[in-house]
């Protein structure tokens, strides 16, 4: 076993880890934001959001005399500061940092307790996409949202963006008359479409939770709380896929403790978002290439809305402490799904998450199998795996298993009351797990044990390993039909629901052939599933085997959808042999235009 003597210095030294978040330029110890306040107008020809960002602010340290914001890609024209007058205050911008961007630097008079910034964004923000009216569902209007997690926020407000400093915030946001906006905020689907949207956020958020989308919108409830935000033609199909919202939010507030933003919305997104889902307050985005027709993919909404209490209500303290929001969330999707699907799901959802993590194990580097990597001098998106994910959600399993599902239950809900609208990280963690859960029985599981988890690479050998009946059949089908005992067209796969066809076609990555996939196409037009995670494993099999048959759907596929879960790990194995490199490099030339900037940069990256 590895002895974790330096563990007990970072133990010790938790205070100074919480202050530090190097991805932010902001000195919140000193003077910090609030409330924010926008004015901003949507211009879609310029590609660019103008106005006003106004900061309440509090001087932390009564002595300071500067105001420090993050800004990447902004035109700062003036910045205006006082109490009740505001007057021309200096400022300066920093040099550019290529991950960080730069510190605007504001000069505070005596009394100022509030900061006006007259900015506007750039088209090459990072945190904006733009799409002309031919790249949404409707092809009537054109489509602006943000995407601001993890530090892109920056790229479109001048702001403290650091997940340290919580603000809450309202908005005046100025559109076109045919278009409607929504924010991470109080959201009127009744708003007159007059140009004209207001907006308030009364709970205190991090930066990276702020959020906006401008469309050709409707509005559909699905229950007295929830409801759906889509383009028009989409509205019926995502009312349908998501019509257990309303059960999933009960759910988890009996396990969990209040839903406390109010309002659970859903805005369905184009296809170019980058993400399954992002779980911005009161309204999370949410990709179309969930919309199955069967529901097979709702563990995504699960997903965003156990954000609710693990994440936007505590948070993680800075980007190495993300398996403190990502892990945590992926336990309480499962258990959700758990509570209203059944036992037999969560457990296949568990077996495919381990799959998912295992690949990314073996394509990561050993440091980085950690739930604590080491982020500074990196772009968080850089160091964004499942790994914080799934291994963080394992690590709560683990707990479960050996305190048992109750006393867990009551940890977790007190664990969300206690730090209810606040930040912390891995060690303000291990801290209070060690008071309020390990003290309580201190032979089930010892220090050293947690701290393998969360300071050890790779998956601990005791990790839980969950099995279910229903793969271990597909397992006896594919193995008949690699045998050649059973042919394609005679595999037992009537009953078979989305899992388990993941499942299969996860025994068909490992070690593909062109032969294989002609003989399961032909019995199953594989090749046309409108399953997008489906076809995802179908044509990254395609790619391993050279089966060319799929190659048209492959290109379709990497030009019509953005996610970066998806497009990715494509262009990933494309870029293996110089051939499919060099075909990928032409796709992704007509592709990149209806991407997002941020799956843009990590499918460069891929293709370099």
């Amino acid at each position: 076993m590895k002895t974790w003597l330096s563990v007990l210095f970072v133990c010790a030294s938790s205070a100074a880890i919480a202050d530090a978040d190097w991805h932010s330029f902001a000195e919140p110890e000193q003077v910090r934001s609030t409330h924010l306040s926008l004015d901003l107008k949507v211009d879609f020809e310029q590609k660019t959001l103008s106005g006003t960002a106004t900061h309440m602010i509090k001087r932390v340290n009564k002595d300071a005399s500067e105001f420090v914001v993050d800004t990447r890609d902004l035109l700062i024209k003036a910045v205006k500061a006082g109490d009740k007058t505001l007057k021309d205050t200096p400022f300066t911008l920093a040099p550019l940092d290529e991950i960080r961007g730069q510190a605007l630097r504001i000069q505070l008079p005596k009394n100022a307790s509030k900061v006006e910034i007259h900015y506007s964004s750039q088209p090459q923000a990072s945190g904006l996409q733009w799409l002309s009216k031919e790249m949404t569902a409707g092809k009537q209007q054109p489509f602006m949202f943000s995407q601001a997690q993890a530090i892109h926020a920056r790229s479109f407000i001048p702001l403290q963006d650091s997940p340290q400093v919580r603000i809450t915030y309202d908005a005046v946001i100025h559109t076109p008359k045919a278009l409607r906006a929504v924010m991470s905020a109080d959201n009127d689907p009744k708003a007159a479409l007059n140009g004209r949207f207001t907006f308030k956020m009364p709970q205190a958020i991090p930066s990276y939770l702020i959020a906006i989308a401008v469309g050709d919108l409707e509005f559909a409830a699905m229950s007295d709380r929830t409801g759906v935000y889509a383009e028009p033609s989409m509205i019926k199909a995502s009312v349908h896929e998501f019509a257990d919202t309303e059960k999933m939010v009960q759910i988890t507030e009996q396990m969990y403790g209040p839903y406390a933003w109010d309002r659970y919305d859903l805005l369905i997104l184009p296809p170019s978002f980058p993400f399954g889902g992002m779980e911005n307050p009161r309204l999370s985005f949410i990709t179309p290439t969930v919309l199955a027709g069967d529901r097979s993919q709702v563990s995504l909404i699960a997903h965003e809305l156990a954000h609710s209490w693990s994440g936007n209500l505590v948070t993680n303290s800075t980007w190495r402490d993300l398996w403190i929001n990502e892990g945590f969330t992926s336990y309480l999707e499962n258990r959700i799904m758990e509570e209203i699907y059944g036992r037999d799901r969560a457990v296949m959802e568990q077996v495919l998450s381990l799959q998912e993590l295992a690949v990314d194990m073996k394509e990561t580097i050993e440091v980085d199998q950690t739930l604590t990597p080491k982020v500074v001098g990196r772009d968080p998106d850089d160091t964004f795996s499942r790994i914080p994910y799934v291994k963080g959600q394992f690590f709560l399993h683990y707990l479960e298993e050996k305190f048992g599902r109750e006393r867990f239950d009551a940890f977790l809900k007190k664990y969300f009351a206690d730090h209810a609208f606040g930040t912390i990280n891995t060690e303000q963690f291990y801290q209070y797990l060690q008071q309020h859960l390990l003290a309580q029985a201190p032979t089930l599981v010892s220090k050293a044990k947690v701290e393998e988890w969360l300071y050890g690479t790779g998956m601990p050998k005791d990790a839980p390993r969950p099995y279910t009946d229903r793969f271990a059949q597909v397992e006896k089908q594919w193995q008949a039909f690699v045998s050649g005992r059973t042919p394609a067209e005679k595999l037992a796969t009537k009953e078979w629901g989305m899992h388990e066809w993941a499942h299969f076609l996860n025994q068909l990555l490992q070690k593909p052939t062109a032969e294989q996939m002609a003989k399961l196409d032909k019995a199953f037009k594989l090749t046309e599933t409108r399953n997008n995670e489906l076809a995802f494993s179908w044509l990254l099999a395609s790619i391993k085997a050279d089966y060319q048959p799929a190659r048209k759907r492959l290109e379709h596929y990497l030009i019509s959808i953005g996610r970066r879960k998806f497009v990715i790990p494509l262009y990933q194995e494309l870029a293996k042999t110089p051939t499919n490199k060099a075909w990928a490099q032409k796709v992704f030339a007509e592709a990149k235009v209806g991407y997002h900037p941020i799956t843009t940069t990590s499918a460069e990256k891929a293709l370099q």
